[in-house]
């Protein structure tokens, strides 16, 4: 019996999915019954991500991709097109925070490289996959934000900015796609324990006071945001566009 988190027969490409919360979207959409495409930098990463999936008996391609290289977006579209067919779902999660500081004193090149990204990277892809999606007649975008867009910062102000950025290239995408029936959706989670993040969570001064302002009492494991993105991929979701999920335990809740 189908549900209407029922993926079967989808096509989605996932970005930065070879662990933390990329890898924990791949695993979920995949039991949802969607074919999925794996990608990140690290090709030893992607061949052993893809592996796992097909070996719970899920499906799965591998295709290494460094989002800021345009050809290399565009050879990733490609290829799952080639092996699956054309993508019903986008969900854009790689990004990059190499610089932990004062915006104030951040290089120009460093800002850039964070803007393109975790910014122009998404519009690439949204440009490459849309004309699938239309002659499909539907599809879904997914921005993996952070809840850092929603709120300032004197260290990671630059991460914080691109992550603002996601939620606003969520809104105008929605709002330019949906006449072909394309939702673009994002996700902010909050702290989440993630190689990513993990120099805020396995720092007890940092990590103590963000468990103690939560209301849930927890840091996010990957696989909390998961379920997110299978709602935004599937018909659930079908009326839901240019929206911001966020995802943090209650962290960002008014007290």
């Amino acid at each position: 019996m189908t549900t209407p988190f029922d993926l079967t027969g989808k096509v989605a490409i996932i970005t930065g999915s070879t662990k933390g919360i990329g890898r924990a979207i791949a695993m979920a959409l995949a039991e949802a019954g969607a074919r999925v495409t794996v990608s990140s930098r690290d090709a030893d990463r992607v061949a052993d991500t893809a592996a796992a999936l097909t070996d719970a008996g899920l499906q799965a391609l591998g295709v290494p991709c460094n989002i800021g290289r345009k050809d290399e977006l565009r050879a990733l579209v490609d290829t799952s097109r080639d092996h699956w067919g054309p993508a019903d779902i986008l969900v854009c999660n790689a990004a990059i925070n190499p610089y932990y500081g004062p915006a104030m004193e951040i290089p120009d090149d460093v800002f850039a490289k964070v803007m393109q990204t975790n910014i122009q990277s998404q519009l690439w892809l949204a440009q490459m996959a849309v004309p699938d999606m239309r002659a499909g007649n539907g599809g879904a975008i997914i921005l993996v934000s952070s809840i850092g867009g929603l709120r300032g910062s004197d260290v990671i102000g630059a991460y914080n900015i691109s992550k603002a950025a996601d939620m606003q290239l969520a809104r105008n995408l929605a709002v330019e796609l949906g006449p072909d029936n394309i939702r673009v959706n994002a996700i902010a989670p909050g702290l989440v324990k993630t190689d990513f993040a993990r120099a805020l969570w396995e720092n007890p001064e940092f990590a103590n006071p963000r468990i103690a302002a939560t209301p849930l009492r927890r840091l996010g494991e990957p696989e909390d945001i998961a379920g997110a993105a299978v709602y935004l991929a599937s018909d659930a979701a079908t009326w839901m566009t240019g929206q911001t999920l966020v995802v943090d335990g209650g962290a960002t809740v008014p007290v």
